[in-house]
């Protein structure tokens, strides 16, 4: 049947009219008073099962960023963009997330969210139930190995959402009876979470071996290789600094840890490259789905089309003038920083730093070509309605943007759609947008995840060739030789060490990995003292004549500014003068109790067997232990 999570209304409609002689009651299945008082003859009902199976998808699978506002704080500092009053980040990290509530409402004759992905827990609960079912279940074996292999993969996906976040938590892996709805036990410890991830991803593994599905009709299905993924992302997290700060030292009772996750994210790899493939095109990752994204392994399907399964991704990237909102009161969630721009190398992979060629005041010559695919800044090449020779402007004044410039200087390309008009960008009334996927995991990842694995394990060699290919798709040169597109800056450990973490900066820019990546490897305060600045770009004096002239159409039928030469210094200082400037009045401060966030008070109050995470308000668990 057709899968499409995000296509649940016929969905819903099918399974009425195939259960209808196998359900014999008077309302849908899910409409019952006791959440946990489902009739177990949906177990033998495929459509029945499938249904529960999308809305758990619906449920659990990452979302495009932004479009829960739960999710909207690891957004934000995605980028370096934290907050520097201290008062704001312990209210949002303590208060959102995924443990908000522990309630639903009974409205309608049903039990329902009052926010969806408010607690964890009761997605995890569809998943509880299903595999716990599907054991008595009559459907043929093949379809009930497929069902629960998908099940597990989510199980498995939901804890680790749960534990990245918060270290241990409580670990409710069968169904609970309706006299027991509350999550009655105390929280596990890390290990123990992470073990019960590794086994649920291991059946799921197992249990999905030979499974394969149409893009058309299951896009979003997880397969064995995105289950081999997770699970090498997972063990990633368990071997970082962030639940190994003394790496192993203290930990007899493991194996070493980083030897585990280079163990698993090469499977991993192994097992993804004979079916996914890095795109030729990095600016095209999001602008392809389906087939057309060899590169696209976990994702969540969406449309612009199907009612209610949108988002508005493209109205808060796009600049005013082509019908998107970036200004400096309420559209700067995707306006990337200086800080990243930053980071990017010059084309050879040479660090900014270690460049004799780079200059603050054209930052954008002769860089790592991922800058031009990801970032647009005054006067960059940039197509959008279908207008191949646009650029975008973002000088004082401009006419075209009005008040609404971004509050760092730059723009987001990467999600937006460059042939879609601007009277289609605003997704309202359920419909409109671009509908692309979010892609969660790709290809990319597990090469990046593997090569920071093997370069724990000593083998820089391995680490390097990962890298070298990311770089290559990304259209970095080999520079001189020993330079070896930038790899020959780093010949230790921790130079690979840190050149993989500015590496997954760039390569994954602005798509919500970043802030997971400070907090895994435990360099949040490397954040410390940083400010979030801002690129000017100013009018040569006169300035008014210069403006005039800028925006006056030539007898080409072109504006003048739009025949400037970029990649000229005369030509462009000629009009323009770049300068950075602090844009907040405090620098960033972070704290290490941001490695692991409080469980909300709403969540704790719902046992008295919860205890705080130690460095907040009466904390007494340690997510270490």
């Amino acid at each position: 049947m057709k899968f499409r999570y995000r296509n649940t209304a016929k969905t819903l409609a099918g399974i009425l009219l195939l259960s209808a002689s196998v359900i014999a009651c008077k309302k849908d299945f899910l409409e019952i008073e006791d959440r946990n008082g489902m009739d177990s003859r949906i177990w033998d009902n495929e459509a029945a099962v499938q249904f529960l199976l999308n809305e758990t998808y619906d449920l659990i699978m990452p979302e495009f960023p932004y479009n829960n506002s739960a999710n909207n704080i690891l957004y934000a500092s995605d980028e370096d963009r934290y907050s520097a009053n201290e008062s704001i980040m312990r209210k949002f990290i303590g208060t959102n997330g995924v443990l908000v509530s522990n309630d639903v409402k009974y409205i309608g004759q049903k039990y329902q969210y009052t926010t969806k992905g408010d607690n964890r827990y009761f997605d995890i609960a569809n998943c509880n139930r299903a595999i716990e079912g599907l054991k008595t279940s009559s459907l043929a074996e093949d379809v009930k190995k497929e069902l629960k292999g998908q099940f597990y993969a989510l199980r498995g996906l939901a804890y680790f959402e749960l534990t990245r976040l918060y270290g241990g938590v409580p670990l409710v892996l069968t169904p609970q009876t309706a006299e027991s709805t509350d999550i009655d036990r105390p929280r596990a410890s890390a290990r123990e979470c992470f073990q019960s991830i590794v086994r649920d991803l291991d059946s799921a593994m197992v249990l999905l071996t030979g499974v394969s599905y149409n893009d058309a009709n299951e896009r979003g299905k997880i397969t064995r290789e995105a289950a081999a993924a997770i699970k090498g992302r997972a063990l990633l997290y368990w071997a970082s600094p962030q639940f190994n700060p003394l790496n192993d030292s203290e930990h007899p009772y493991v194996p070493a840890r980083w030897d585990t996750a280079y163990t698993a994210c090469k499977e991993a790899y192994d097992l993804c490259k004979a079916k996914y493939s890095l795109i030729s095109d990095y600016s095209k990752l999001f602008q392809l789905e389906g087939a057309s994204n060899t590169e696209a392994i976990l994702v969540r399907s969406y449309s612009s089309k199907a009612a209610k399964y949108g988002h508005d991704a493209e109205y808060r990237v796009r600049p005013l003038s082509e019908g998107g909102t970036q200004n400096t009161s309420g559209g700067n969630y995707f306006a990337p920083t200086w800080n990243l721009v930053k980071a990017y190398t010059m084309k050879d992979g040479t660090p900014i730093t270690q460049s004799t060629s780079y200059s603050q005041a054209y930052f954008w010559m002769n860089r790592d070509p991922r800058l031009d695919a990801t970032i647009a800044y005054n006067g960059s090449p940039w197509k959008l309605s279908g207008k191949a020779s646009r650029r975008q402007w973002a000088y004082a004044t401009v006419t075209d943007e009005g008040t609404q410039l971004t509050s760092t200087g730059f723009y987001l390309k990467k999600y937006s759609s460059p042939d879609l008009l601007a009277s289609a960008v605003r997704y309202q009334n359920d419909f409109g947008g671009n509908g692309m996927d979010w892609v969660d995991l790709r290809f990319a990842e597990v090469m990046i995840n593997y090569a920071e694995c093997a370069n724990e394990v000593d083998k820089i060699a391995e680490a390097k060739d990962m890298i070298k290919q990311i770089r290559q798709r990304a259209g970095i040169i080999e520079g001189a030789t020993g330079n070896d597109y930038g790899l020959g800056w780093a010949d230790t450990k921790t130079e690979m060490r840190d050149l993989i973490m500015n590496e997954r900066m760039v390569e994954f820019a602005m798509e919500g990995k970043r802030f997971y990546d400070l907090r895994r490897t435990r360099r949040l305060h490397e954040l410390n003292g940083l400010t979030l600045d801002k690129v000017n770009y100013a009018l040569k004096a006169p300035i008014t004549a210069t403006k005039a002239f800028l925006e006056t159409v030539n007898a080409m039928g072109v504006m003048n500014r739009d025949t400037i030469n970029m990649n000229n210094k005369d030509s462009y200082s000629k009009y323009f003068a770049v300068s950075v400037t602090a844009a907040v009045t405090s620098p960033i401060v972070t704290y290490d109790v941001y490695y692991f966030f409080a469980l909300p008070s709403t969540f704790m109050n719902s046992s008295p067997l919860l205890e705080q995470t130690i460095g907040w308000d009466n904390g007494t668990f340690d997510p270490l232990d």
